[in-house]
């Protein structure tokens, strides 16, 4: 005859509620966890100007002046397949494609967007979204020009651009103190120009530009300024500049939402281009 335990029971039983607490307590963690990581984007999904209107606001339009300027887009991959004829028809004339983000991301639609703007007419370049927290500025030079961020002398291609701005995936300045920020910038453009002769355009918010590299104005002299800021006028910018090349101005514009305004006549979006 079976001799019969009276703990065996209590003790089981202690140990199966002790794992039902032990997962009901996993449970009550999830949300904040899942919560937190869906408030950070995936990798790869940074695009331009993605984080002007959050950190500097949105303040109008451009109040038209007497200067000649040429109407131009950006895209990415968040855009897809896109409508170049109906672009060039409502007057835009220049684009700029992401090609590349960090060492790890390369667009799903460049070939669409960057052959397609070219096609309909329009004089195109690539931009690289900057991730300095990930590899050196060196190595995203490298990978830019391999990945579509060359440059050729044929009068429609714009040399490469560094989308240089608020990091959507972390701390604003990616960990850098502004004078690392100063040498992992130059150290993109030096590697760039070392690569195809031509020196990136520089894209930026000048809060962002004041905030992580100090007001840096050492690379005014060489690297052609696009500003950021979705009001009615461009501002105050960055040290070193006396004036800007290229201005995105809003990120709702028609068929393509970031819409930009070159310096210039198309002569000097052209001259741009040929170097």
């Amino acid at each position: 005859m079976p001799v019969h335990r009276s703990g065996s029971a209590r003790g089981r039983r202690f140990a199966v509620t002790g794992i039902l607490l032990a997962a009901f307590s996993l449970v009550l963690t999830l949300p904040a966890d899942a919560s937190s990581s869906a408030d950070t984007p995936p990798r790869g999904s940074a695009h331009m100007g993605m984080g002007v209107a959050e950190h500097d606001g949105e303040h109008g339009t451009p109040v038209p002046g007497r200067a000649v300027q040429t109407e131009g887009v950006d895209v990415s991959s968040h855009q897809g397949n896109v409508a170049w004829s109906t672009l060039w028809n409502s007057g835009v004339k220049w684009a700029y494609v992401k090609a590349t983000e960090g060492t790890y991301y390369t667009n799903p639609y460049f070939a669409q967007q960057y052959n397609g703007s070219y096609n309909v007419g329009m004089i195109r370049g690539a931009y690289h979204f900057a991730t300095p927290d990930t590899t050196s500025g060196a190595a995203q030079a490298n990978y830019f020009v391999d990945h579509g961020g060359g440059w050729s002398r044929d009068g429609k291609t714009l040399p490469g651009a560094l989308d240089i701005e608020w990091n959507p995936y972390g701390a604003t300045c990616y960990g850098k103190t502004q004078s690392q920020m100063v040498s992992w910038i130059r150290d993109f453009l030096n590697t760039y120009k070392a690569r195809t002769g031509r020196d990136a355009v520089i894209y930026t918010a000048t809060s962002w530009w004041t905030q992580c590299t100090g007001n840096y104005g050492g690379f005014a002299a060489n690297n052609p300024l696009w500003i950021a800021r979705y009001a009615s006028t461009v501002g105050t910018l960055p040290a070193g500049w006396g004036y800007y090349t290229m201005w995105q101005y809003t990120s709702s514009g028609p068929t393509v939402g970031d819409h930009n305004k070159f310096n210039g006549a198309l002569d000097r979006v052209r001259a741009l281009a040929n170097g």
